[in-house]
């Protein structure tokens, strides 16, 4: 899969993440900001990667904005924005990567 337009999905309010994609070329480049960066930053990086690997996605630009929200909460989010970028709303296998 791709990433075909900007896309956003989640909030900035406490216990959310806001997840925007964007088309980009050579790879993937992820921007993240956390209220707990120190904790669990590495754990966060490795999530979104490996949901956009799951998604087949291998390029673009990724900017995570996290206010403590849960690793479910970040899959979800890095999903739909993916989804988003598609214009993907039928059919779609949420929680099964």
């Amino acid at each position: 899969m791709e990433i075909k337009k900007t896309a956003v999905a989640g909030t900035l309010e406490s216990s959310d993440v806001q997840v925007t994609v964007e088309p980009g070329g050579g790879g993937i480049t992820l921007d993240l900001s956390s209220s707990v960066i120190n904790q669990y930053g590495r754990q966060i990086k490795k999530l979104v990667l490996g949901t956009l690997e799951n998604l087949g996605v291998k390029s673009g630009k990724v900017t995570v904005v996290d206010k403590g929200a849960l690793d479910c909460t970040i899959k979800a989010r890095v999903e739909c924005a993916v989804y988003r970028s598609n214009g993907q709303t039928d059919g779609i296998p949420w929680g099964a990567l």
